[in-house]
C-alpha cells in the first residue's frame, strides 16, 4: 500500500531518453536541469533605463507632496505656539495641531500640484521632441526649461497675464539656476531624478 502511495506523489513521469542518439539535450535541457551554454554569447537581461511617464509622474507627486508636508508642518508647529490664545496646554495644543494641518496641507498640495503639472509640460516637451531645435553641439535640453515656465504660468494663470508671465519667469529662472550649478560642478541634467534636480 505504501509503495502504491510513493508512485502516485512522485510527479509528471519525466521523458525517457536513454534509447534516442538524435535528441539534443539542449532542447530537453529544462526537464533535466541542464543548462545549454551559449557560445560567444552573454545572456543579459534586456533592461530599458527610461522610466515611463506614469512612474516618472507617481514618484514627482508623492515627493513633492511629502516635501511640502515636511516643510508646512514645522511651520505650523512654530505658528501655533505664536498665534495660541492662551498659555494653557490643551489650548496651546490644539492651536499647534490646527496650524499644523492648516499649513502642512496646504503646502504639500501646492508641492504636489506643482509636480503634476511639471511633469506634464516636460511630457509634452519631450514628446513634441523640442531639443532638436538645439544645435548637436549644445549640453543641455529644453524640456525641463519649457515645463518651469508653463508650470509657473499656468499655476498663476487665473492671477492675470502679468501675474502668470511673472510666475513663469521665476519657473524658468529656477531650473535654469538649476541646470547652471549642475552645468558648472559637471552633473548632467536632471541627474537626480526628481522634477528638474
Amino acid at each position: 500500500m505504501s509503495s502504491l502511495n510513493e508512485e502516485q506523489d512522485s510527479g509528471p513521469p519525466l521523458p525517457d531518453l536513454s534509447g534516442g542518439q538524435m535528441i539534443s539535450l539542449g532542447t530537453v535541457a529544462p526537464s533535466y536541469g541542464i543548462t545549454s551554454p551559449r557560445r560567444g554569447q552573454a545572456d543579459y537581461l534586456q533592461y530599458e533605463a527610461k522610466r515611463s511617464f506614469g512612474t516618472i509622474l507617481f514618484s514627482n507627486t508623492g515627493g513633492s507632496y511629502l516635501l511640502g508636508g515636511s516643510f508646512g508642518v514645522p511651520f505650523g508647529f512654530i505658528q501655533g505656539l505664536q498665534k495660541s490664545p492662551n498659555t494653557r496646554w490643551k489650548v496651546r495644543r490644539n492651536a499647534i495641531l490646527n496650524e499644523c494641518g492648516r499649513h502642512g496641507a496646504r503646502i504639500s498640495n501646492v508641492a504636489g500640484s506643482v509636480a503634476v503639472l511639471y511633469s506634464f509640460y516636460e511630457y509634452f516637451a519631450d514628446a513634441l521632441d523640442v531639443d532638436k531645435a538645439l544645435p548637436a553641439d549644445v549640453n543641455f535640453s529644453l524640456s525641463p526649461l519649457i515645463a518651469g515656465f508653463c508650470t509657473g504660468a499656468t499655476y498663476k494663470a487665473t492671477a492675470g497675464p502679468r501675474v502668470a508671465a511673472l510666475a513663469g519667469t521665476i519657473g524658468l529662472g529656477c531650473v535654469g539656476i538649476t541646470n547652471a550649478i549642475y552645468l558648472a560642478i559637471g552633473l548632467p541634467q536632471g541627474a537626480k531624478g526628481f522634477l528638474f534636480f
